[in-house]
C-alpha cells in the first residue's frame, strides 16, 4: 500500500464520507448462484428474484471499476462442506433458523446440493469471478467477520473504509455491516448493489438502519464517479 494518501469524499447519505482508495475495500458479499442466480437456493426457496440482472450487472461494475483504482476487493462466499458438518451440530442455531438446511429437510432429494462447497449453488454468478490481487474468504455464518479470517486480512492491509455490496441486503450485507462498525470500520452499503431476501421494504429498512446506526449509503453512480475523477 502506498505511503501517500490520496482522499477523496463519497456523496452518501446521511453525510459524504472521506476515504483513501489505498485504504479502502469492496466487499462482495455472497454473489453466489444460491444467492444471485434462477434456480438457486433463494429461488427454489420462493424468494422474489425480481431485480437480480441489474443487481449483478451493477455488481460487476463496481468491482472492476475498483481494481481499477486500487481500492481491494474481498469476496465473501457463503456455504458449507457437503455433509454440512460446518453448519452446526444437532443443537445449533445455524441448523434452526438456515432456510437452505430447512428446505433441504423438506425436500429431501435436494440435500447435497444447496450451499455445498463444490457444488453449482455455492458458486460464484457467471458475472463475477475472482481475479488476480482478489481476495476471497470462505464463510459458513451471515456475517463476514464470524470465525473467518476476514479482519486480519483487512487491518493487515490498512484497510478502514468498507464498501459493502451484494445478497441479501438484509441478512449478510446487513450482518457483515454491523460487525464491521463493532470491529472500527466505516462501511458504506452500495445500495444500488443489493438485493433483499422478501419484500422491497427489507431493503428499504436496511437502508435505513445503515444510515441511522451503522455507516452509509451509497450508489453505484457515485462511487464510479468519485474513484474516476481526478485526484485533489
Amino acid at each position: 500500500m502506498s505511503d501517500t494518501k490520496e482522499m477523496r469524499s463519497l456523496p452518501a447519505l446521511p453525510q459524504a464520507v472521506g476515504f483513501d482508495p489505498a485504504s479502502t475495500a469492496l466487499i462482495v458479499v455472497d454473489m453466489q448462484n444460491a444467492y444471485a442466480a434462477r434456480g438457486g437456493y433463494l429461488d427454489i426457496a420462493g424468494f422474489d428474484l425480481s431485480g437480480i440482472d441489474a443487481v449483478n450487472a451493477n455488481v460487476a461494475t463496481l468491482a472492476q471499476t475498483c481494481r481499477d483504482h486500487g481500492v481491494q476487493v474481498v469476496f465473501l462466499q457463503n456455504g458449507w462442506d457437503a455433509k454440512y458438518t460446518e453448519a452446526g451440530g444437532p443443537g445449533s442455531v445455524n441448523q434452526a433458523k438456515s432456510n437452505a438446511l430447512r428446505v433441504m429437510r423438506e425436500r429431501p432429494e435436494l440435500q447435497g446440493t444447496l450451499l455445498a462447497k463444490g457444488g453449482w449453488d455455492y458458486a460464484l454468478i457467471d458475472e463475477l469471478s475472482v481475479q488476480d490481487g482478489d481476495l476471497l474468504v470462505p464463510k459458513t455464518r451471515y456475517s463476514g467477520f464470524v470465525n473467518t479470517p476476514l479482519d486480519s486480512m483487512l487491518r493487515s492491509r490498512g484497510i478502514r473504509t468498507l464498501l459493502v455490496c451484494g445478497v441479501a441486503s438484509n441478512v449478510c450485507v446487513e450482518t457483515t455491516i454491523r460487525d464491521a462498525f463493532a470491529h472500527e470500520y466505516h462501511p458504506v452499503m452500495v445500495e444500488d448493489c443489493c438485493l433483499q431476501a422478501g419484500p422491497r421494504a427489507m431493503h428499504e429498512a436496511t437502508m435505513f438502519n445503515v444510515r441511522t446506526f451503522f455507516g452509509w449509503t451509497t450508489t453505484l453512480a457515485e462511487v464510479d464517479a468519485t474513484l474516476t475523477a481526478p485526484a485533489d
